[in-house]
Order: C-alpha cells, then sequence, then structure tokens
C-alpha cells in the first residue's frame, strides 16, 4: 500500500512536468541528425577522370597484368577537387572511415615516399589527411589534437611492380590493414582518430600532395573512401583479391571480352589491334589503343587518344661527350650567336669583351669553324640573328660607346649576298645593352633591347621594343618597358599568346627584385605575371609535349646588406593551365648562371647551365641535366668551363654538337656529344 500511495504525486509531477513542457516544445522543429557526408562508397578516381575518355593533361591509361589503371605524370590541378563537394552536411571529416586502392607500383627508391592521396588546406598548404607508401611501409598521416599524427603499417610491400589491393580502416583506437583479402595487420593508437578534423577550405588531391616531391608513380585502378564502416568484408573474401572491386571507374573497368568473329573467347584482357601503315594519322579518342608503323623511319607508334608514342622506334641516346674543338679568339667572349645562311653555311657570331678588333664571325667548314669576318664592337655583350622577308639580319648590343662621354650606339648588320659579308644597315641608341630579341607577330617583325643601366650608373630605366617599317626598312619605336638592370629578353608563343619575359637583374640596391613577363594584347605588351629572381641574367622557354617550361638563371643574391652569395638555386617554372601562371616546378642549385640552354636528342630532353664563379673560382663543372619525367631534370654529365658566359648546341652532317664561350679566358670550346 505504500508503493501505491507513494506513485500518485510521482504521476501528478510528472503530468505537471509534461504540461509545462509542452509549450515550449511545440514551437521547436526537431532537426534529424544527418553524418557530414553520405554514408555510400566514394569513388574519389572518377571524381578526377574524365567521364568521356577524353585525355587529360598529364595523365595516361594503361593496361598491364589483364587490367587498366592511370598512371599520373604531374600534380596537375585536373586531379583534385573541393572537400565541400564531399562533405556537403558539416566539413568534418569522417570519425570513422575505410579506404579502398587498388594499385600496381614499380619499384621505388628505400626513402622515397609516394602519395594515393592528400587532403591539403589551401590557403597555408597544411596536410589534414595522408596516405602514403614507401618501399616497405604503408602511412595515414593526419592532424590530431596533438599535432601532426601518423599510423605506420610496417613490412607491407606495396612497390613490387604486380597488382594489389589494400583496404585501410579506421575507427576509434584501431586501424586495421587488409593486403590482398588476407590477414588483416591491425594497430592500436593512444589517441584515438579526431572526430572534429575539419576540412573547411582544403582540396583532394589524387596521386599526390600538391607537389611534384612524392607524386605517385605506378598505376592506381581504384580508389574509394567509404565513411562510417569498414570496407573489408564488402570486398573480401574474392576470386580475385589483388583486384577486388567496390567502385572503379568505368573507363578503366570496360575491358573487350569477345571476338566479333566468332564465339571463341579471345585471350584475356586482350582485343583485336589495328595497324596502319604510310604517313601519321589522326590519333583521337576513336584510334586509341590503335598502332601506327612509319613506314620511312621505320618506327612503331602507340595511339593514347591524343598522341603518338614511339614504341620500337630506335632512338638517338646521349653517351658521352667529347672535347671537339678549341677556338682561340682575340679576346673573352660573352655570347654566342649559331645561325645558318641559306646555300652558305652554319655561322657562329661571337660577342668579344675588347673594342680592337672588335667582334668575330666564324664559318663552320669541314667540321670545324673558322674565322670569317670580324666587325668593330665596344664590349659586345650579345648578338641576335633574324629575317625579315628575304633579308637576313644581325644585331650586337654594345655596352659602351667608341670614347668616354660618346654615345653607346648598338648596331643592325644586314647580310649582303654580292660581298657575302655583313654591312651596317641601322644604329640605334642603347644604354649599357645586354640583349636583343627578334619575333614576328601577326607577320610584323619587332625587335627587343635589354637597356641594363644609363651612363650615369641608374639602372631602373626603360628597355626598348622596336618595330620594323616596311617603308623606311629601319626599325622604329614602338613601345618602351620599365626594366631594373635588366639582362635578357625571351620571346614565346602558346597556343595564340605572345609572351616577352625579361631577366632583371639590379635595381641600384638589391639583386632580389621581381623579373615580369608580359602578354601581348591591343598592339602592345601588358603585364601578365611577376617572378622574384635573383640577379637573374636568363630565361629559357621550352617544351617537352605539351607541356610548357621557363628556366631562369640566378647570377647572385646580393642585399643592401650582407655579402653576396653565388652558389644559389635558379628556378624551372612550369605554365599552370588552371591558374593561367607559371608556378615552381624544380629548383636546381648553379653557381652564379649565366646562361640555360635547352635541347633534344631523340626523344631524350637535356639542359644545361652556364655556372661562372662560385665566389672564389671561375673554375667549375658547368652541367648537363636530363629529363626524368615526373622526377625532373637529373645531372648527367658535368664539363670543366672557365667562367663560362653561354653555351649553344647545334646539329651539322657530322653530329650534335655543345659549343661554350668564356668570359674570363680568350677560348671557346666545342664539345661533341657522342650518341647511340
Amino acid at each position: 500500500m505504500e508503493g501505491q500511495q507513494n506513485s500518485v504525486p510521482s504521476l501528478w509531477l510528472l503530468a505537471l512536468h509534461w504540461c509545462l513542457l509542452l509549450p515550449l516544445t511545440e514551437s521547436v522543429t526537431v532537426v534529424p541528425w544527418k553524418p557530414c557526408t553520405d554514408l555510400h562508397p566514394v569513388d574519389l578516381l572518377s571524381r578526377v577522370l574524365p567521364h568521356n575518355g577524353e585525355a587529360l593533361a598529364g595523365v595516361r591509361m594503361v593496361q598491364e597484368g589483364g587490367a587498366r589503371g592511370v598512371q599520373f605524370f604531374s600534380p596537375t590541378q585536373a586531379l583534385t577537387f573541393p572537400s565541400s563537394q564531399l562533405f556537403i552536411n558539416c566539413p568534418l571529416f569522417p570519425a570513422e572511415f575505410s579506404i579502398v586502392a587498388t594499385l600496381k607500383v614499380p619499384q621505388i627508391r628505400v626513402k622515397r615516399n609516394e602519395y594515393l592521396l592528400a587532403v591539403v588546406r589551401e590557403d597555408d598548404n597544411q596536410l589534414l589527411l595522408g596516405l602514403r607508401f614507401s618501399k616497405d611501409k604503408v602511412h595515414l598521416i593526419y592532424r590530431g589534437s596533438m599535432g601532426r599524427e601518423r599510423l605506420s603499417f610496417k613490412r607491407i610491400r606495396l612497390a613490387d611492380n604486380h597488382w594489389h589491393s589494400m583496404v585501410l580502416a579506421i575507427s576509434g583506437h584501431h586501424a586495421t590493414l587488409t593486403l590482398d583479402c588476407g590477414i588483416p595487420l591491425e594497430l592500436v593508437h593512444k589517441q584515438p582518430f579526431p572526430s572534429d578534423l575539419s576540412t573547411d577550405g582544403s582540396r583532394f588531391h589524387i596521386g599526390s600532395r600538391r607537389k611534384w616531391k612524392g607524386l605517385f608513380s605506378g598505376l592506381l585502378r581504384q580508389l574509394v573512401l567509404l565513411p562510417g564502416s569498414d570496407a573489408t568484408s564488402r570486398v573480401c573474401p574474392s576470386s580475385k583479391p589483388s583486384l577486388v572491386e567496390l567502385s572503379v571507374p568505368t573507363i578503366l573497368s570496360n575491358l573487350p571480352a569477345k571476338s566479333h568473329m566468332n564465339d571463341a573467347l579471345l585471350p584475356p584482357y586482350e582485343t583485336e589491334v589495328r595497324v596502319t601503315l604510310g604517313s601519321k594519322p589522326e590519333c583521337t579518342a576513336a584510334e586509341q589503343g590503335q598502332l601506327w608503323f612509319d613506314t620511312l623511319k621505320r618506327g612503331l607508334f602507340l595511339c593514347d587518344g591524343a598522341y603518338w608514342h614511339s614504341m620500337l622506334q630506335e632512338k638517338d641516346r646521349l653517351d658521352y661527350v667529347d672535347d671537339y674543338q678549341d677556338l682561340y679568339t682575340t679576346s673573352e667572349t660573352l655570347d654566342i650567336e649559331l645561325f645558318q645562311i641559306p646555300s652558305v653555311g652554319l655561322f657562329a657570331a661571337m660577342a668579344h669583351r675588347a673594342n680592337k678588333p672588335g667582334s668575330a664571325i666564324y664559318r663552320w667548314i669541314h667540321g670545324h669553324f673558322q674565322l670569317y669576318q670580324n666587325i668593330s664592337t665596344f664590349k659586345a655583350q650579345a648578338w641576335k640573328q633574324f629575317t625579315i622577308g628575304r633579308k637576313i639580319f644581325l644585331a650586337v648590343s654594345n655596352s659602351v660607346g667608341p670614347a668616354d662621354g660618346q654615345r653607346e650606339m648598338s648596331v643592325i648588320y644586314r647580310w649582303s649576298n654580292k660581298r657575302l659579308k655583313f654591312v651596317r644597315h641601322q644604329t640605334l641608341e642603347t644604354h649599357g645593352a645586354r640583349d636583343w630579341e627578334a619575333f614576328h607577330i601577326n607577320n610584323e617583325a619587332f625587335l627587343a633591347v635589354a637597356n641594363h643601366r644609363t651612363e650615369n650608373g641608374n639602372h631602373n630605366i626603360n628597355s626598348v621594343v622596336y618595330k620594323w617599317n616596311p617603308g623606311t626598312k629601319t626599325f622604329e619605336v614602338n613601345q618602351t618597358i620599365s626594366t631594373s638592370g635588366a639582362y635578357d629578353w625571351e620571346f614565346f608563343t602558346v597556343g595564340p599568346y605572345h609572351f616577352l619575359a625579361v631577366a632583371n637583374a639590379f635595381d641600384g640596391i638589391s639583386t632580389q627584385i621581381d623579373s615580369s613577363i608580359y602578354i601581348w594584347l591591343g598592339g602592345g605588351f601588358q603585364l601578365f605575371q611577376t617572378i622574384r629572381t635573383f640577379g637573374a641574367t636568363d630565361w629559357e622557354m621550352f617544351q617537352i609535349g605539351n607541356r610548357v617550361f621557363l628556366a631562369v638563371a640566378n647570377g647572385h643574391m646580393l642585399c643592401e646588406r650582407g655579402p653576396s652569395l653565388y652558389t644559389i638555386n635558379s628556378t624551372i617554372y612550369e605554365l599552370d593551365m588552371t591558374t593561367k601562371m607559371f608556378l615552381k616546378f624544380q629548383d636546381i642549385v648553379t653557381y652564379s648562371a649565366v646562361d640555360w640552354e635547352f635541347f633534344s636528342l631523340g626523344d631524350e630532353h637535356f639542359l644545361v647551365v652556364a655556372n661562372s664563379y662560385d665566389g672564389s673560382s671561375y673554375s667549375l663543372n658547368s652541367v648537363i641535366y636530363r629529363w626524368q619525367g615526373y622526377e625532373g631534370f637529373v645531372p648527367v654529365h658535368r664539363l670543366p668551363t672557365i667562367g663560362c658566359s653561354d653555351w649553344e648546341f647545334f646539329t651539322s652532317e657530322e653530329g650534335s654538337y655543345l659549343m661554350y664561350s668564356s668570359a674570363k679566358t680568350p677560348l671557346s670550346k666545342v664539345f661533341k656529344l657522342r650518341i647511340h
């Protein structure tokens, strides 16, 4: 009875509480809980690959070992997407998740790490989460409450050139890795995976962590994020444990299986291939995977949907470099200009420091350079050869006047077919001129001079772009551009756009200044981009495939206070088609570099740098670098030089050569490139 009596007040109080609460709850909308992202498999690879099979810059599809995968050649912006596309309800990365990856990786160096994916914050480039592997480890890196955390699975050998499928599952303190549906390997971490890892302002990067360093070098077939659960039970067990499928992009899963000729099956993962003979056919998506045999060059080529790639053609490869010719000159030489005159031959114009007897032009005769013509110059800095119509011209940049107090005049010479010599055509007033650049835009001829400094030592002056007047047959001022100790102009074209880059070396106080790239718009050059350089002396533009690069030679680092530094980085930039800017691609240590020269032998590409001074000596090795794809340029040959000022590459009937000039000794040298 006592229990019943006590229950009455309790029920009455409960009813009263409910009545008081009811008016409040009627006005409150209860919002159901939602996860930050849908709890379904997210095919990360499909988000960056084109759905219609179109070619994607920096990506190639490859079929190996009975399966297709994609190979990455650059950390392009096309292989990224905003994290907000996945985490639509809130920016938090799931606290429980699994990642499924199917990959095939060749052997890699012991200390090299490669990224399968990375979540990187855009404003400060901070890594929020990354999945990477090394020769025998798999690492999950993430931003935890205590800073950067890492889970490492040891003795996991992915880099053996075989297909593997792995499932990484994370839940609280526990992490498991299952390779090829084998026995799971479990790790227990002191701290649980964070439940408050914000992805706000970040992007997913597939196959990299936004940098060339760590770029994935193998084939990637599948990369899936499954929020909220372990994907192992979804894909294992499997009849093909190394090629399990949770969500494979359509373009990689469609493999031909049946022949239309009969009911028999073709060999697994193979199909009929058509070989085209004769002249070069089109290579589009319709011809992808087809072969073309070039009957003239005896080469076999494969179409990847955009370009023909050589398969069996014999390629020229640089073997070693021979010391070929010592060319003794009357003075130190600051520049070499190589050019051909039809029906006459190959010439080398040498810009000599000494005024007497001036500069010299050499002609290639019977496999060697021989003196052909002397021209009066005044501390000549550079030569530039160009043609307008059928006329051949040669411009010299004189850096001083004929005598103290006299105006500095640079000269344009014209080739005389009658005299078979260069004769004076026009003089132009310049100011410490360091370089000429000649170019054509819309069938109009232009000539740009790099003015280095005025007679009173002011380096912040105008350089000039001249335009050819067909009526007077002379160059006239078209535009002036403000420069600071200008050393070099480089003109280049990308698609329909024309660019002019200036190497600014000194502003009167420091060499740490901006060099500028200009774009041709509305009849003149307008600023396109500035790049911080350090005593810049040269720009070299080159292309490898459809990729556009711009290399700067940094001479030395000098501030208002502090010593000069000559051992510094020179930098290669690549034109990023997404941002429409040149972005840093690779730094290379150089020693007061004054020139870059790009050249190709067969399918191999090279850069050679002119190292001139290391702070104590002019006797240095200049270096030839070879293009190694995702590794960039790597050194392959070192050539002894003295005060090297310029490199030029040329070919003749006798072979391929490199020629360098010295700003410290009256000796230039020709090297012969041995190829096999």
